[in-house]
């Protein structure tokens, strides 16, 4: 070829190329940057769009679009300040467990996986997207639970002191379906900076007295988690609220507005959705069961460890010792024990073992079932119902109270993360 068209050709293919870089670029900017980690402008538009949807659902208006992006934004900082910590640390979802997770997705719409992918083209949500979505989900709320885990406790004298306080208001404590605005407040503000802030709460609340859109204005406005949701934190014991949320709460009927509250946090202002009586059920039936476990490893397949299990329940069926078998061979701490584990409550075991010992009649051995924890051969010895109203008292007392400290720890070591990271915004640039 001659050496001019084949250079002349070349600098075409390069000058294609890099409109065509220039193009992507235009397309797909960094509107954030966060430590070492990026935010584009396709992934705030992704999450813009998802977001449209469901207001659209809702039947919900949506605020102006710079405002809109500013919330969705923040979101998105912070969500990637928890991921990259939870990576920084260990913390991941593997594919193999997301896709039982999606799998138990598409189960609980009633679809088969390749169902749940049509109705997600449908709606125009790409699949792959809606997968790492589900992955980050999963690794926050891990996250938060060993964050909160390892720094939250619960005394027996604040278990008891909640007990005390519920019997000594009324017999059926109130649920409240609450929601919630929250103009936060940074830890060094000013004077100046706090009046403007207590500004911005009351033109929030003048709006909403004058009729405005609870949800509507807490998109706009809220710095809460759940802003986007309309704020919503639904369905509440007014024991597992905040003490000061509690007391603004107590006074108001379905609808109502509380005053205009201030913590350390910021401004709140709360809305009363409804409010309903509670009773708690005294009775429950237990399972007295007992169990031989294998477990696969490195050194012992899945399929080795099934076949292990048939030959174990090969011998049960002909009239070996449950007991003996699971001291010889049973892989957990109830080995010792011949694998008795004692009366348990619903709830206490995996699902999947759960599923297959109630679906026992007493005296009945399970054929082998697997559950995260590997293979199982069950006995059911027995079943009983026991009134358990002191100990489940205690342990929803003491369930409350972890879920109210655990909340309010992880907010504010979200937002000490967020305080201590570099953040550059580039929302303002031109496309």
């Amino acid at each position: 070829m001659n050496k001019l068209l084949y250079g002349s050709l070349l600098l075409l293919v390069f000058m294609l190329s890099a409109q065509a870089a220039d193009k992507v670029l235009s397309l797909d900017r960094i509107v954030a940057v966060v430590d070492s980690d990026v935010i584009t402008r396709s992934e705030l538009n992704d999450r813009l769009a998802t977001l449209a949807q469901q207001f659209e659902k809702q039947g919900a208006q949506l605020p102006p679009r710079e405002v809109l992006e500013k919330q969705v934004l923040e979101r998105m900082i912070q969500e990637r300040l928890q991921l990259q910590q939870a990576a920084q640390t260990g913390l991941r979802v593997d594919d193999n467990q997301l896709d039982k997770t999606m799998e138990r997705i598409a189960e609980q719409n009633k679809l088969t996986l390749e169902e749940f992918r049509a109705r997600l083209a449908e709606e125009g949500i790409n699949f792959r997207s809606f997968r790492e979505d589900i992955r980050h989900e999963i690794i926050i709320a891990r996250l938060k639970e060993r964050e909160t885990e390892r720094r939250v406790t619960v005394t027996e004298a604040e278990i008891d002191n909640l007990l005390t306080t519920q019997s000594s208001a009324q017999a059926d404590t109130d649920e409240y379906d609450v929601a919630h605005i929250l103009i936060r407040t940074p830890e060094e503000a000013t004077p100046e900076d706090l009046q403007k802030l207590r500004a911005k709460a009351e033109d929030a609340y003048r709006k909403l007295q004058e009729g405005a859109d609870f949800a509507q204005i807490s998109a706009a406005v809220s710095d809460a988690p759940n802003a986007l949701e309309g704020g919503r934190i639904g369905w509440k014991k007014a024991t597992e609220l905040p003490e000061m949320f509690q007391a603004a709460l107590k006074p108001l009927k379905a609808g109502e507005l509380s005053e205009i509250l201030r913590s350390s946090n910021g401004f709140h202002i709360l809305k009363m959705a409804d409010r309903r009586g509670l009773s708690t059920p005294l009775m429950i039936t237990q399972t007295h069961a007992r169990h031989i476990l294998i477990k696969p490893s490195e050194v012992l397949s899945d399929e080795e460890a099934k076949h292990r299990m048939d030959d174990i329940k090969e011998r049960l069926d002909n009239g070996g010792n449950f007991i003996e078998l699971a001291r010889q061979y049973s892989e957990d701490g109830s080995a010792n024990k011949g694998g008795d584990l004692g009366w348990a409550n619903p709830g206490d075991m995996v699902p999947e073992f759960e599923k297959a010992m109630n679906e026992l009649k007493p005296n009945q051995v399970s054929e082998p079932i697997k559950s995260r924890f590997g293979w199982h051969i069950i006995e059911v010895l027995e079943r009983r119902v026991q009134d358990l109203s002191h100990e489940a008292a205690r342990l929803k007392a003491r369930q409350e109270i972890r879920g109210r400290k655990a909340e309010e720890f992880f907010q504010d070591w979200v937002r000490e993360l967020r305080d201590r990271a570099y953040v550059e915004y580039r929302l303002e640039d031109k496309d």
